[in-house]
């Protein structure tokens, strides 16, 4: 009898367990019980406003992109300008090296002339010093 008791407990238990889950599911029942005209109303309204919202969201990423690309086009028009800006600078550049090689002997005599320059000048302050002794002497023989 102790076996037929310890059956009967553990068929009790299997049996509770599912009185569980059965009263789970006749909920989940009870909340289904409106009417099925209001559900599928409700259901086309949901369904109509959910792709409202993501034409929405597809809306603003394609915007989003067209944007981006935009911005892509004018950055790749600025970098085209300042690749001709530098272009044109690099040439003139070279221009103005051709032009300072073409000068650069002129500037050389310049420079040479300048040194003489500044020499015949040391000279002229010397003979001016030289002058003005012979003349203090010629002032000291002339008081005599």
């Amino acid at each position: 009898m102790a076996a037929a008791t310890a059956a009967e407990d553990v068929s009790a238990t299997q049996r509770e367990e599912p009185v569980r889950d059965d009263a789970a599911v006749e909920t989940a029942e009870e909340a289904k019980e409106p009417a099925e005209a209001d559900i599928t109303e409700l259901c086309r309204d949901m369904f109509s406003k959910m792709a409202t919202y993501l034409t929405g969201e597809l809306t603003a990423t394609s915007e989003d992109y067209k944007l981006l690309e935009n911005m892509n086009k004018l950055t790749s028009l600025k970098y085209l300008e300042m690749k001709d800006i530098a272009i044109n600078i690099s040439r003139n550049l070279k221009d103005l090296n051709q032009k300072y090689a073409g000068l650069q002997p002129y500037l050389d005599q310049i420079n040479v002339i300048e040194e003489q320059v500044a020499a015949l000048e040391q000279a002229a302050y010397k003979l001016d010093a030289y002058s003005k002794k012979l003349e203090a002497k010629y002032k000291k023989l002339e008081k005599r």
